[in-house]
């Protein structure tokens, strides 16, 4: 998993390529599989292929979502308010297991923050994909991850680039 983590990179071009069906249903089992607290999986996952609509997706925010125009394939990751308090979470935690599973199977993938952006001054993003898809208002949008063919090459970030002063260790004094 480690190597996983030190190669993945957000790609945000894609081949002109499709993704083979044995690759479509291994990313369906990743996320099935994903984590969720208490195991309520509020979850929902809408895979979009078809390219005019992965076209009015790439405008769901107004900076960060055009690249999904040329993706092969277009992950809205939901959850359902009504059944759980940490959907949020757990939607996040799926996300980030299907990018970590894409890139395993030879994709690259970029996630697509929805939740909490805008498609425009007067509309929401969620609100403009929730539109578009006709997801239901108790189904809110965490992300869309972007997936597909890497048609770009990113190096891994150089482990003496990272961040350690993020990193504290706590030593607890007294009774």
């Amino acid at each position: 998993m480690i190597e996983l983590l030190r190669k993945r990179r957000s790609i945000r071009v894609y081949e002109e390529r499709k993704i083979e069906p044995e690759k479509i249903e291994i990313l369906k089992e990743a996320l099935l599989r994903s984590p969720s607290s208490r195991g309520i999986n509020p979850w929902e996952f809408l895979f979009v292929d078809d390219a005019e609509t992965l076209g009015k997706l790439s405008a769901a925010k107004e900076h960060g979502s055009e690249f999904l125009d040329n993706a092969a394939l277009g992950i809205v990751v939901c959850g359902d308010v009504t059944k759980s308090d940490v959907w949020v979470e757990d939607c996040s935690i799926a996300s980030v297991v299907v990018q970590m599973v894409a890139q395993s199977i030879g994709l690259g993938s970029c996630w697509i923050q929805i939740r909490n952006r805008m498609h425009n001054n007067s509309v929401t993003s969620e609100e403009y994909v929730q539109k578009l898809l006709n997801i239901p208002a108790n189904m809110k949008v965490e992300s869309i991850i972007s997936i597909g063919y890497p048609a770009e090459r990113k190096p891994a970030i150089s482990k003496s680039k990272l961040q350690y002063k993020k990193i504290k260790y706590v030593k607890i004094v007294g009774p």
